[in-house]
């Protein structure tokens, strides 16, 4: 499978700061990947992210998106990613189609191409006739899937996703995280964050535990399970960052 993103020796130090935020971060994702990064609250992870992202710039080292440098190709590597945060929120004066009409324009004038985009958002949002409502009356559920279809409408190579069911109840939280494996399985890779180990452990092909601003492992589910003695990937992340802990 190709490699769509290429991350090699990621560092960021804050200026001030003794100590590096993320430290020689190295990983790969795989086109159709679900890589979920994950750490304990400080750990590196949304520093980490946001240098992929092109929103912080690196100290040192680089990572490449479909074959574009954060360092010294940022609008390329943009023009491949998508990147929604926690905190993302909408318009919500406009209605859940205008919404995705005005997102849509962002990334080209071809009408036949917004078109295209927002079929494709309609789709993934299920949302139907309410998104001819106004995103204010949305509940927090209905928003999270406007958002995350927003997101993916353009099929960017990397889909990058911080907390994406975060707060929501768990019939939202299944649906969406079943529409992230589909568009994986379609070739869609994903790089996300979430502090919620089940989550990880249904959707992620890989995971990468990050602690002190180190990435201490990478690997499938199961094999971190059966690596660590471990019957769920709650434990496997418990040991991992006590182990950290204790060198």
């Amino acid at each position: 499978m190709a490699i769509v993103l290429d991350v090699k020796s990621l560092s960021k130090k804050y200026p001030k700061a003794e100590k590096f935020a993320a430290e020689d971060v190295s990983f790969q994702i795989e086109e159709g990947d679900i890589f979920a990064l994950i750490g304990p609250n400080g750990a590196g992870k949304t520093t980490t992210i946001r240098m992929i992202a092109t929103l912080l710039n690196a100290t040192s080292g680089d990572a490449e998106v479909d074959g574009h440098s954060i360092i010294t190709a940022p609008d390329k590597v943009r023009e491949c990613i998508t990147y929604l945060p926690d905190e993302a929120g909408a318009y919500k004066t406009m209605t859940g189609r205008k919404y995705l009409d005005f997102m849509a324009r962002l990334f080209t004038d071809n009408d036949e191409i917004v078109k295209k985009y927002i079929s494709k958002a309609e789709i993934i949002c299920g949302l139907g006739d309410r998104l001819d409502d106004k995103i204010g009356s949305y509940s927090r559920g209905m928003i999270r899937k406007l958002l995350l279809a927003r997101s993916v409408m353009t099929s960017p190579k990397l889909a990058i996703l911080d907390e994406p069911t975060s707060g929501l109840d768990v019939i939202n939280a299944l649906e969406i995280r079943k529409t992230i494996k589909s568009l994986a399985e379609q070739g869609m890779s994903f790089l996300l964050s979430s502090h919620n180990m089940l989550e990880i452990e249904f959707v992620s092909t890989k995971v990468g535990i990050i602690t002190k601003g180190h990435l201490m492992v990478v690997g499938k589910p199961s094999e971190l399970k059966e690596k660590y003695g471990c019957e769920n990937l709650e434990e496997v992340f418990e040991k991992v960052v006590k182990e950290n802990e204790i060198h």
